[in-house]
């Protein structure tokens, strides 16, 4: 009898968990696993509480997907970024690849990076020019955007150093 009544005690503090983790933004079934995991949680009841969640559809990874890229977007990121992050969370390579599909359908990497580098371009300007050249740079492809958009665009807006 002990042992029944601890095991409802450490169902409960799993679904208070994940409800308390979910209390403050959305997450994949990887991240709510590993999350319970660290406290200690046993595997079977970690499984038990997942499926509940996902019954009754309070986690949902597409729908996580979704979201977190289309945040992500609003931040101004790019899709390598977006696709990396959407790895690190713990979601499948055909999840994220249908995700990443559905974003490039509206998605216009030249105009974007061409606006972001424009306006940090204005904060560099005290710079040496090929310092500032390097900083956008490394800016712009630290927030996922491909190389070969990013060096076109930095030749559109900065002179060339040679």
């Amino acid at each position: 009898m002990a042992n029944n009544n601890n095991n409802s005690n450490i169902r409960l503090k799993a679904r208070v968990s994940a409800f308390r983790l979910l209390k403050f933004r959305l997450r994949s079934e990887d991240e709510l696993r590993k999350r319970l995991k660290k406290k200690k949680i046993p595997d079977d009841i970690i499984e038990e509480t997942i499926s509940f969640l996902k019954e009754k559809r309070f986690i949902d990874d597409a729908q996580f997907a979704g979201l977190w890229a289309d945040s992500r977007l609003r931040s101004n990121l790019g899709i390598k970024r977006i696709s990396v992050e959407l790895r690190q969370k713990g979601l499948n390579k055909e999840l994220i690849t249908q995700t990443i599909n559905r974003i490039r359908r509206n998605y216009d990497e030249e105009k974007i990076v061409y606006a972001l580098a424009k306006e940090r371009w204005q904060k560099l300007k005290d710079l040496a020019p090929d310092k500032a050249r390097q900083r956008l740079y490394g800016w712009l492809l630290r927030r996922g955007f491909a190389a070969d958009t990013v060096i076109d665009t930095i030749n559109k807006i900065c002179k060339p150093i040679y």
